[in-house]
């Protein structure tokens, strides 16, 4: 007797939303899977952010986004999505539109425990997972989280982890945010898109990479600016030299040679979105004390 081959499916919890400060739309998802991040999130600027998963059928981000693009609520395009399936009894998906309208649906045929919540502005779900409470911490961690969206969301999935998460344990974990311009060089809109394919811990691996894109890729924020004195210029030089750009005085002059110094040094460990010509950005200063050090 012929055996079937067994359907793949990973057993995942995830949330999409809306910042409605800036309209910023985001997914964040973990599952005892690998690369989840290659398949459960999709998101586009001033479109929506979609969450496929279960038995995942990958159509869903593509013309989830497609539909909503087209001037279609979220919840329209959930429907026009399950009404196209049909194996729609096996799939979960969240969705949220570019004015957080956000749907959710949870197929009766998906492993259990498999539900979702539907919020003003995002929608969280989950399968195979220990219980309710993964969800439910999702949800009440999103909605009392303050700050960018990209922290409310791994703050959130961290909660989830910590109520239960998934049965089968953790795998991946993936954020993806979406902003119009915000992507490297203000060429795309993949404003975060970060990615922990394989790891005992991808969760507390995934805030790491988010505090590392901050420093590298996060403008500066105007409080975290200072003139460059006597003093900073001083501690610049001897950071310089021991990083083998400098070999002037340390005189405590900011003058061209030193500056180039360290332009140079800002190209090498990736620090130029907090270059700022006659001001230094306190985060970028920390980061070259920190890695200068004796």
């Amino acid at each position: 007797m012929q055996m079937s081959t067994p359907k793949i499916r990973p057993s995942t919890f995830s949330i999409v939303a809306r910042d409605p400060a800036n309209g910023d739309l985001g997914v964040v998802v973990q599952s005892k899977f690998l690369a989840v991040g290659s398949v459960v999130p999709w998101a586009q600027a001033g479109v929506g952010a979609v969450a496929t998963q279960s038995l995942a059928n990958t159509t869903y981000g593509s013309e989830g986004l497609r539909s909503m693009a087209a001037g279609w609520t979220g919840p329209e395009a959930l429907k026009q999505l399950l009404a196209a399936d049909h194996d729609s009894s096996q799939r979960q998906v969240a969705l949220v539109d570019a004015f957080g309208r956000a749907a959710a649906y949870t197929g009766q045929a998906c492993h259990a425990w498999a539900g979702h919540i539907i919020g003003e502005g995002y929608a969280c779900a989950g399968n195979i997972l220990v219980g309710e409470d993964t969800v439910e911490a999702m949800a009440r961690t999103f909605e009392a989280t303050p700050g960018s969206l990209a922290e409310r969301l791994v703050t959130a999935l961290a909660a989830g982890q910590a109520a239960g998460g998934d049965s089968r344990g953790q795998q991946s974990a993936a954020l993806l945010v979406v902003r119009t311009g915000g992507g490297y060089g203000g060429r795309n809109d993949r404003f975060i898109d970060l990615r922990v394919d394989d790891h005992v811990e991808p969760i507390a691996e995934l805030r790491r990479l988010l505090d590392l894109h901050r420093l590298y890729l996060a403008k500066s924020a105007p409080e975290d600016l200072l003139p460059i004195g006597e003093d900073i210029a001083c501690e610049l030089q001897t950071i310089l030299q021991k990083s083998g750009h400098y070999q002037g005085e340390i005189n405590g002059v900011y003058d061209e040679v030193t500056k180039k110094a360290l332009w140079d040094l800002y190209g090498i460990e990736n620090l130029e979105e907090r270059w700022h010509n006659t001001l230094i950005d306190t985060v970028a200063l920390e980061f070259l004390r920190q890695r200068f050090r004796e």
